[in-house]
């Protein structure tokens, strides 16, 4: 499902019952523009109880707040892969996608499908 920027629909959807959740994303790690990555953070990276008094805008929800949220309340207990992409220019507003980021699509679908393919196995789970 294409959430765009809504982290918290997304998180309302994962708190239904998943095995795992695939986020594709731009991920800055330093590498060269298009360049691909895969990540597997455990909802414990995203620790940290909501204080009262606390704020998370709904409408401001990037990935990481919405795991936060998600694993404040006990909502989630799958596989997390992030498969990010280094972003190109994203000072610059304009129209698509930078040709190194371009080039990378066709790469990361392949990996996206390999993903999903691999988390249908019960291997993934340790089964």
């Amino acid at each position: 499902m294409d959430f765009g920027t809504g982290g918290l629909d997304l998180a309302y959807e994962l708190m239904r019952g998943y095995d795992a959740l695939v986020l594709l994303d731009a991920s800055r790690q330093g590498g060269e523009p298009g360049t691909l990555y895969v990540l597997e953070p455990e909802l414990a990276d995203f620790a940290g109880a909501i204080e009262d008094g606390e704020t998370i805008s709904p409408h401001a929800m990037d990935p990481g707040s919405m795991l936060r949220f998600v694993n404040a309340i006990g909502g989630f207990s799958g596989r997390i892969v992030v498969i990010g992409c280094e972003p190109g220019d994203v000072d610059t507003v304009g129209l698509g996608l930078t040709p190194p980021v371009e080039a990378a699509v066709e790469r990361a679908l392949a990996l996206v499908g390999e993903t999903i393919a691999e988390l249908r196995t019960n291997a993934a789970y340790g089964s």
